[in-house]
C-alpha cells in the first residue's frame, strides 16, 4: 500500500496525489490518501473529491502502521530520483513539486484530474468563450501571500512588471489574444491591472477552485504566478502550441533549488 499525505491548497494536494499515484501504479498496489492534517490545518481544506481520482482515504490505524514501518519525508525541494525507486509499502510526506515524479504516467494523471461534474451555469458560458478565442489564462495570486507576513517573506508576490512583460511577450506571438484573469483578489486586479487587450475576470468560483482549474486548463496559453495552483492550470492544458510563461523567481528566499519545478519548454522571466 502507498499512503500519501495531503496538506496545503489544491495545487499542493495535486502534486502529493500524483507522486503517490505513480508509485502505486508502478507496483500495482492500492493508493490511499492521508487527510488527517486538515483536522488542524484551517487555512485550506481537502479538495480533490470533485476530481476523477481513485479516492481511498486511509484510516488512522493504517497511517500509524505504515509510518512506523516506512515513513519517507521529502529531503529537498528539487527532484529526488530515489523516490521513484521506493518499494510498494510507503508513507509519503512532502510536496514533490516536479513533473518528473509522474511524467511517465501523464495520461493517467490528466484523466484523473478531470472535474467529474459537467460544467454548467456561468462556468459553461466562460468555457464557451474560452474555446472560441485565443484565450490566455493569467493567474494573479495574492491573498495570504500579501496578508500573512511569514507567507509574504517566504513566497512573495509576482510584480505588475512581471505580468506586463508576460502580456507583451504573449501579444508578440499570439494574434488577437483575450486574457482571462483568475485571482483571489478581484478588486485589486480591477484597480491595478490594466492592459489594452480584451479581458475577462473570472470571479464566480471562490469556493470551487476545481472550476477555475478546469477553465484555466482550457485556455490556449498561460501566464502563471509563483503558485502550484496555476502551475497545474498550465500543465493540464492540452493545446499543443501553448505558451506558458512562469516567474523565474519562485520564492523570496534562496533556500530551495527550483531547477526541476518548471517544465523545460515553459518560458521563465
Amino acid at each position: 500500500m502507498i499512503i500519501t499525505k495531503l496538506i496545503g491548497g489544491m495545487g499542493n494536494q495535486l502534486f502529493q496525489y500524483a507522486v503517490g499515484r505513480r508509485l502505486a501504479h508502478h507496483h500495482g498496489v492500492l493508493l490511499k490518501i492521508d487527510i488527517t492534517a486538515f483536522r488542524e490545518y484551517k487555512l485550506r481544506t481537502y479538495h480533490l473529491n470533485p476530481l476523477n481520482i481513485i479516492e481511498s482515504v486511509a484510516t488512522d490505524e493504517e497511517i500509524d502502521d505504515l509510518k512506523n514501518r516506512h515513513w519517507i519525508r521529502e529531503r529537498h525541494f528539487h527532484f529526488d530520483p530515489e523516490i521513484l525507486q521506493l518499494g510498494s509499502d510507503v508513507y509519503l510526506d512532502g510536496y514533490w513539486q516536479s513533473e518528473k515524479y509522474f511524467k511517465d504516467i501523464e495520461g493517467i494523471i490528466r484523466n484523473e484530474f478531470i472535474v467529474r461534474e459537467p460544467v454548467n451555469g456561468e462556468n459553461e458560458r466562460h468555457l464557451n468563450q474560452i474555446q472560441s478565442c485565443n484565450a490566455v489564462a493569467i493567474h494573479i495570486r495574492r491573498g495570504d501571500y500579501v496578508t500573512n507576513p511569514s507567507a509574504n517573506q517566504y513566497h512573495g508576490v509576482c510584480s505588475l512588471e512581471y505580468y506586463y512583460q508576460a502580456v507583451a511577450l504573449i501579444a508578440e506571438r499570439v494574434g488577437n489574444p483575450h486574457f482571462f484573469i483568475f485571482s483571489d483578489e478581484w478588486d485589486w486586479v480591477r484597480e491595478n491591472f490594466h492592459i489594452n487587450y480584451p479581458v475577462t475576470i473570472i470571479n464566480n468560483n471562490a469556493n470551487w477552485p476545481e472550476q477555475d482549474l478546469r477553465l484555466m486548463s482550457a485556455c490556449r496559453h498561460h501566464i502563471i504566478a509563483n503558485s502550484s495552483f496555476s502551475w497545474w492550470g498550465a500543465w493540464l492544458g492540452t493545446h499543443p502550441d501553448r505558451i506558458v510563461i512562469a516567474p523565474q523567481k519562485w520564492f523570496n528566499t534562496p533556500e530551495h533549488c527550483t531547477q526541476d519545478l518548471l517544465p523545460e519548454y515553459w518560458l521563465k522571466i
